[in-house]
């Protein structure tokens, strides 16, 4: 049966989606490159807009990346604590400036231009502009937000959003107690790359990256910006053990960090040092272990494959927060310097059992198909979903 929207049967056309992200971290666009694909293998015809760059300011966008990255660097507990205030923030408090909606009015043209079947925001400002182009009676299709944290955040909870999409029953708790009704949340997981759905045996994963099959092999990351992370300190810690770990260690889009790695443990046996992979499942697959700060989408992935995780270098806010929630759920340890972060990976080495657990209590989140589950919802919710037309 063709998917239909609006009431019409899209029989003889394809149901288009307009995905909308943004730049600030590389999850949110992990997530919509994700969702595009799973939209495509249901037939749908998807387009991902930068929400910043496209409908805001081109200008603003580059100069509020900047400020994102250097608070985070110089600053990060300024950042938490911007993260903790907007939490405590109602979406209509003046104090928020507008700021929770910006890009409305271009996003409602290019939307009242182009008409497509159904809108995806996986970033809350979108999310914002959209409910707010609802409110003010602005021609809407069926939209949907997709969760892109471990957490409930103020910030991504809006009255006129059709559907949220979460990562797990403790958010939609979450979302109903603050007002949203159980059936508009659907409980998906966090939309990740279809790779990690079948991700190779950690034999053939080493050999194809030429690894030793035999070392307790470790997998080093801080995401996308490595220089956020402590990622120099933590290959420090770990080059003390004995017997030695087979490293990588993933430095992302710095390539300074890349290079001073290699300046100083370049050539060293068993350490390798990358700076962006595309192929991350496959590195994932090869490792005994991964330390990396606690991004949402790395978490996972890495749930996605049953690697086990320890948690190291999150920076307040949202990461804070998502390490909070793998600690507790125990999908996850974590270590809080380099003298910890020794002793941890030295227990899990000696303690295959405690090893196992991690492993065990990761598949609590553990669904490598949310992107399809999210794509295949939504279709099937937009059909017979009549858009709002003033």
């Amino acid at each position: 049966m063709p998917y239909t929207v609006g009431g019409s049967p899209m029989s003889g056309r394809t149901p288009r989606v307009l995905i909308l992200t943004a730049s600030y971290g590389s999850g949110h666009n992990r997530v919509a490159a994700a969702l595009a694909h799973a939209f495509r293998a249901e037939g749908a015809l998807p387009q991902v807009f930068d929400h910043f760059e496209s409908f805001v300011s081109p200008v603003f966008n580059r100069a509020t990346q900047a400020l994102y990255l250097a608070t985070l660097r110089r600053a990060p507990a300024f950042w938490g604590a911007a993260y903790w205030l907007s939490d405590h923030l109602p979406i209509w408090s003046p104090l928020l400036l507008g700021m929770n909606r910006l890009g409305m009015r271009r996003l409602a043209r290019a939307i009242e231009a182009d008409r497509p079947d159904l809108v995806v925001s996986v970033h809350p400002t979108p999310a914002g502009a959209l409910s707010e182009m609802k409110r003010r009676g602005f021609f809407c299709p069926p939209h949907a937000t997709v969760f892109t944290d471990f957490v409930v955040h103020t910030q991504w909870i809006y009255p006129n959003v059709d559907s949220y999409c979460v990562p797990t029953d403790e958010i939609r708790g979450g979302l109903e107690h603050r007002g949203i009704p159980p059936e508009r949340v659907l409980v998906s997981g966090i939309p990740i790359a279809p790779e990690f759905s079948t991700p190779p045996h950690f034999l053939s994963a080493r050999k194809l990256l030429q690894l030793d099959h035999e070392p307790f092999t470790v997998l080093l990351m801080a995401g996308a910006y490595g220089g956020l992370g402590r990622l120099g300190d933590a290959l420090s810690a770990l080059r003390a053990l004995t017997p030695p770990l087979q490293i990588t260690v993933v430095c992302g889009t710095d390539g300074l960090l890349a290079e001073r790695l290699r300046r100083r443990w370049g050539g060293r046996a068993g350490i390798r040092i990358l700076g962006y992979v595309q192929a991350i499942h496959l590195e994932m697959a090869a490792a005994d272990l991964l330390i990396t700060k606690a991004g949402a989408v790395t978490l996972a992935e890495a749930f996605a494959v049953g690697l086990p995780v320890v948690c190291y270098g999150s920076l307040p806010g949202q990461e804070a927060s998502n390490q909070r929630v793998a600690e507790i759920s125990g999908a996850a340890l974590v270590a809080r310097g380099p003298s910890a972060l020794k002793d941890t990976v030295e227990l899990l080495r000696s303690d295959p059992l405690l090893l196992q657990k991690l492993k065990s209590n990761a598949a609590v989140n553990h669904r490598p198909d949310a992107a399809q589950t999210v794509a295949r919802h939504l279709l099937t919710a937009a059909n017979g979903h009549a858009p709002h037309r003033p």
